[in-house]
């Protein structure tokens, strides 16, 4: 099996699901494999991306999914510092926004999560328990009919 190294967002790199421009926007920023196809799917917010794999007619198997690591990455303008989604912490409920308002931010390490939650509030999750409720997209920019 080939390992899936993670793209780099250009200012072309669009989203997936709404068409969004990936380097106008703050916040983590996810990037999806699925088996059989070499192109990654993007994803303008880790909430999108949660939203994606919960879903349950997702059916199509995933080779790969990364996120970024928020302690190293630049929160306005994230480029670089993937990881295996699968393995990390997130925090939901912060004071910190991504491109589609509340998001979930993504550390490769632990103690990071941990300094994130005392600076902007929020709780820290595993990968396993996030579940769909906490990443519905009903009432987000999708419904939005100014965009």
């Amino acid at each position: 099996d080939t390992t899936i190294v993670p793209a780099e967002i250009d200012a072309a790199t669009s989203c997936d699901l709404d068409g969004m421009l990936l380097g106008d926007y703050p916040g983590p920023k996810a990037q999806l494999y699925y088996t059989g196809d070499a192109r990654p799917h993007w994803c303008c917010d880790t909430v999108e991306m949660f939203n994606t794999l919960l879903r349950p007619e997702q059916a199509r198997p995933i080779r790969a999914v990364f996120v970024q690591d928020m302690a190293k990455a630049d929160w306005e303008r994230p480029r670089g510092n993937w990881f295996d989604a699968r393995t990390g912490f997130y925090v939901q409920g912060s004071k910190r926004h991504g491109s589609m308002g509340p998001t979930l931010a993504s550390f490769q390490q632990e103690a990071d999560a941990r300094t994130f939650v005392e600076q902007y509030g929020g709780k820290m999750l595993r990968f396993a328990e996030v579940t769909p409720e906490m990443v519905d997209l009903s009432g987000g920019a999708l419904h939005d009919k100014r965009m």
